[in-house]
């Protein structure tokens, strides 16, 4: 009879046992559960809408803000992004500027629809576009200019607005549908340039500038280089008035 009863709890110890095996496997599972609903609360906080925070005036004091350790001080008004309307590093900020005031968009300022066969926007009511952006790895502007753009470029520029000289890339390239413009005779200004024509917006420029570990770019319609040097003078106006007093 002993033998019997033992033989029965045998069963009996190994279902015990197998149950209490799952315990470390099912603790992990609710972990991972756990975490999966955190992450998915979390998301969801992130991109629920919300209602927008109160306006940014043009009269509110500007932001110290440093990308990739170079410091800029940028008015709240001109930043183009709300999430980075804060000071402090971040990695990189989107800002837009009236032309050729260079004062901040006015946010509470809606302009007009224009009126049929009115032409296009006045130069008033336009703006240059910038963004600022840590240089990492990417080549500077000057080693573009040198190691990578002749690559694709044509050899021969004709002339351009005000005396610029225009470089076209060759087609079946990187930069085909776009022109290299610069002064051939004092080299300081340049610009890459979609071409009037080539697509369905009109020709965009982008001037470059790099400010030590950092990366200025400056986007503006093409039809502006006809006043070309005072183009470049805004922008290093521009420029200047985002740096420190002590660091220009």
């Amino acid at each position: 009879m002993v033998e019997m009863t033992e033989d029965r709890g045998r069963p009996l110890r190994r279902r015990l046992s197998r149950r209490g095996s799952h315990g470390p496997l099912m603790v992990t599972l609710c972990v991972l559960a756990a975490g999966a609903l955190l992450a998915f609360v979390y998301i969801g906080y992130v991109l629920w809408p919300r209602w927008p925070g109160p306006p940014v005036g043009r009269d509110t004091p500007p932001l110290p803000i440093a990308v990739a350790g170079v410091t800029f001080n940028i008015p709240p008004a001109a930043i183009r992004v709300p999430v980075q309307r804060r000071p402090g590093a971040q990695d990189r900020v989107d800002l837009a500027f009236m032309w050729p005031s260079l004062e901040p968009p006015d946010p509470a300022a809606k302009p007009p629809p224009p009126a049929p066969g009115a032409g296009p926007i006045p130069a008033q009511a336009e703006r240059i576009f910038v963004t600022i952006a840590g240089a990492g790895d990417n080549l500077s502007p000057a080693d573009r200019v040198v190691n990578i753009y002749p690559r694709y470029a044509e050899a021969e520029a004709t002339l351009g607005p005000g005396g610029l000289a225009v470089l076209a890339f060759r087609a079946d390239t990187p930069y085909q549908g776009e022109d290299l413009i610069y002064d051939a005779a004092a080299p300081g200004f340049l610009v890459r340039c979609t071409r009037n024509g080539a697509g369905p917006t009109p020709g965009t420029c982008l001037y470059e500038r790099r400010i030590e570990a950092a990366d200025v770019v400056m986007r503006f319609p093409r039809d502006w280089l006809d006043d070309w040097q005072g183009v470049a003078a805004k922008i290093d106006q521009l420029i200047a008035g985002l740096r420190p007093a002590h660091e220009q």
